[in-house]
């Protein structure tokens, strides 16, 4: 299993893998859908299409799961699995928290954005964390909230995480309608 913990000091570099294609000089036209309220269906449409655009490799078909992990661990993604797992109480906490839409969005598009690297054969911890900032700042710039989350640590941005209840991940509650824009024609 693969977990996103906390971050280390952000890298000058870029990551080890160069981008597949660079990106394009416009904004990121699924960036905004962020700024409101979103699903988590939603903010996955925006960590695929930054990670397309700026590493211009994708996979389609995956599943979430929501569990109630420990507070250290914001989600994770098994090696070979299909499914990545959100830490429900932290979400719940950063929802709670959140002084803006955009503020929960970027919290969760940088815990989703991490797994999905995972799933994309990034298994290094240290270099999904660097590559996770990299795609991050591209598609976003260096000033938006998720570009800044991506680049630091989440549990030093946002302290009240660590006082967050936390579970065993016995159990997990599968998302209905994720990734409907790979599985929408098979999957209802």
């Amino acid at each position: 299993m693969y977990a996103l913990l906390s971050a280390p000091p952000p890298s000058p570099t870029p990551p080890d893998r160069p981008p597949a294609r660079p990106p394009g000089g416009r904004p990121l036209r699924e960036a905004a859908w962020l700024d409101g309220p979103a699903n988590y269906d939603r903010v996955f449409q925006v960590v695929r299409a930054a990670v397309h655009r700026v590493l211009g490799i994708g996979r389609p078909g995956l599943g979430l799961g929501l569990s109630d992990l420990p507070p250290g661990l914001g989600a994770y993604w098994q090696v070979s699995g299909n499914v990545i797992v959100l830490n429900e109480g932290l979400v719940a906490a950063m929802r709670s928290h959140a002084r803006t839409p955009l503020e929960l969005n970027s919290f969760v598009y940088v815990l989703l954005a991490h797994e999905y690297l995972h799933a994309l054969g990034y298994l290094d911890e240290g270099e999904v964390r660097r590559v996770t900032a990299y795609v991050t700042r591209r598609a976003f710039g260096p000033d938006h909230p998720a570009s800044r989350m991506a680049s630091g640590d989440l549990w030093r941005m946002f302290p009240f995480l660590s006082d967050t209840r936390g579970g065993n991940g016995q159990s997990i509650r599968i998302v209905r309608q994720f990734d409907t824009s790979s599985t929408d024609t098979y999957i209802r």
